[in-house]
């Protein structure tokens, strides 16, 4: 042991000698000549005598700023900034009873202009300066395409097949009567608050969809945090909410392809490719992925690396494509998720290894992105405040009206069906995918993007008290 350390010792001495001698050496060599190609020796000089009256502290300075200016250096502080902030008041939302979601999503807005670039302006245009956005936009798209993917491994067939005559009632209702009265509402936010350029076609479709879309995992969060998630009302909220969702998202890859098509035949193709690429996934992949996979590699602990090369090549493929056809990514990763296989319990392992990585980091970002397209300033007076609030009371009388409506037609209570009503109208993240989908097809303004955002958040964090409020005026009779 002695021997190794004064082998050691003599090695690192002389080397470290030997670099020293050179170096010293090296500094007496003559300086390679100047190449004056472009630039005369009167314009080269002042800059290379200027270099040596720099003092210590101005060149280091010079290098921090340098290295805080670097892509990488501010994308690594946006992240930090996003999740720290994000985990502290998602935090502070569970203190009183939301889920952190809500919260996260509160962040968001909070990081951006309405908040932190009035605040602090200055911090704020160094941590979100706009020439550095790219990175950050990017990497929310990828965080929502593995949320997407995530949410539709979550979907049970077999709870749907059992609570199909509600489900399939209660979610199709919930739909169809906010989209209605938000394509009703559009008649009039039209000429006010549409982006200019935009069709009212486009403009009416964004509206009713996002007055109909229901956050299906922030709904189960809060059935799990009540401890409801395994009773008659939680599974048939649960039910409602992911034949809701599957609806609701087939919906919006009609819309944005309508959208984005310039004419009937562009229309009929954008449809014909989303059909057959749904037919696909469905018949195809679903029905034949078991066995390409194999049963021992999907009954495994921990799949292997090949397994997961294999279904994140599915992913990629099937986001690539919807793409392609003028879809959007996440509507394949949804769909990616729809069709991976259940035997051994295959789906809740991919779950584990995704949903951490897209929930704690990457959702986050997609969380600020869209709160920095969020700017509360811009409703700068009585009226637009007025019509957000008809907004929100436009959103809820749909969502929790139609949905308890027809929860009482199929034959439940009038409580259990105002509280299925409360559950089904938790937009949440759903609702700022699809706000952000409107806002990058150039649809939706920033006031209406700003007011439909304040919409997503009020009727998500009314859903727990009203939830407690019905349930206390159930018990109320039997005191």
């Amino acid at each position: 042991m002695k021997r190794t350390a004064l082998y050691y010792f003599f090695m690192v001495t002389a080397l470290g000698l030997g670099i020293f001698f050179i170096l010293r050496a090296g500094n007496q060599l003559p300086a390679p000549a100047l190449q004056l190609s472009t630039q005369s020796s009167s314009q080269i000089t002042p800059h290379l005598t200027g270099a040596g009256d720099y003092s210590f502290s101005a060149a280091v300075e010079s290098s921090l700023r340098d290295n805080a200016n670097d892509p990488l250096t501010r994308l690594f502080l946006q992240l930090f900034v996003v999740t720290s902030v994000s985990y502290l008041v998602g935090w502070i939302f569970t203190r009183f009873g939301q889920p952190a979601v809500v919260g996260e999503m509160m962040a968001g807005v909070l990081l951006g202009p309405s908040v932190f670039g009035l605040l602090a302006p200055a911090a704020f245009q160094f941590v979100f300066a706009t020439s550095s956005l790219g990175a950050l936009r990017l990497l929310s798209q990828i965080g929502v395409c593995l949320f997407m993917f995530t949410v539709g491994m979550e979907m049970d067939a077999a709870e749907l097949r059992r609570k199909a005559h509600t489900a399939v009632v209660v979610s199709h209702a919930s739909i169809i009567a906010p989209y209605f009265l938000g394509v009703l509402l559009a008649l009039f936010l039209y000429g006010r608050l549409a982006q200019p350029g935009a069709s009212f076609t486009g403009f009416a479709l964004f509206m009713g969809i996002s007055m109909s879309v229901t956050a299906f995992p922030v709904l189960l969060r809060i059935l799990q945090d009540r401890a409801i998630l395994r009773t008659s009302l939680g599974r048939t909220a649960a039910a409602c909410a992911a034949v809701g969702d599957v609806t609701a998202w087939g919906v919006l890859a009609f819309v944005v392809a309508i959208a984005r098509a310039t004419s009937v035949g562009a229309v009929t193709l954008s449809l014909g490719l989303v059909l057959i690429f749904v037919a696909l996934m469905l018949f195809v992949i679903k029905a034949n992925l078991p066995s390409w996979i194999g049963q021992p590699a999907l009954e495994r602990p921990n799949p292997s690396k090949a397994v997961l090369a294999v279904v994140f090549g599915i992913v990629l493929a099937s986001a690539v494509s919807t793409q392609l056809i003028g879809s959007r990514a996440l509507f394949g990763a949804f769909l990616a998720g729809i069709v991976m296989p259940t035997a051994g319990g295959f789906r809740d392992k991919l779950v584990v290894r995704v949903e951490n990585l897209s929930s704690v980091l990457l959702l986050p970002v997609f969380f600020a992105f869209s709160g920095l397209r969020t700017q509360i300033g811009l409703l700068n007076g009585a009226q637009d405040w007025l019509i957000c609030l008809l907004i929100i009371a436009v959103a809820t009388a749909g969502k929790l009206g139609g949905s308890a409506l027809a929860a009482r037609l199929t034959g439940m209570k009038w409580r259990e069906s105002l509280q299925l009503g409360a559950l089904m109208n938790t937009r949440g993240l759903m609702e700022l995918i699809a706000l952000n989908i409107g806002y990058d097809m150039g649809i939706l303004s920033q006031r209406i993007f700003t007011m439909l955002v304040i919409m997503a958040l009020v009727t998500t964090v009314m859903t727990g008290p009203l939830l407690t409020f019905f349930e206390r005026k159930q018990r109320t009779p039997a005191a």
